[in-house]
Order: structure tokens, then C-alpha cells, then sequence
């Protein structure tokens, strides 16, 4: 059987830690940040878990 290749739009935008959680970046991040208040930016930095259902998508997607 042939290996499985990973998305590699998918390997970009999403972290699997070393327990197998799977962390993205918040949507609404990348550009016009000033139309956006200070709070607004401040919350939607950093990264983010992702649902049950989803990070087992995202996993299969990755090859974890």
C-alpha cells in the first residue's frame, strides 16, 4: 500500500502538539488589522484548539 501524503495546505496552517491536540491560528488575523480595535486583535492572536471532530479530520489530513 502506498504511503499517504499530507496536505500541504493543512500542514501550514495547523500544530499538533507532543499529547496529539491540535492547534490553529484564528480566522480574520492576516491583513486590514487597522479597522480593528486593539481588544479584537489581542484575542484573535495566538492559536486556538480545535473540536474533537475536527482535529480528527485535520490528523488524517496531516498524517498524524
Amino acid at each position: 500500500m502506498p504511503k499517504l501524503k499530507t496536505h500541504s495546505g493543512t500542514k501550514d496552517r495547523v500544530k499538533v502538539t507532543g499529547n496529539k491536540k491540535v492547534l490553529v491560528g484564528s480566522p480574520n488575523n492576516n491583513h486590514f488589522k487597522s479597522k480593528q480595535s486593539t481588544a479584537r486583535k489581542r484575542r484573535l492572536s495566538g492559536t486556538h484548539g480545535v473540536t474533537k471532530t475536527n482535529a480528527k479530520k485535520l490528523k488524517t489530513q496531516i498524517g498524524v
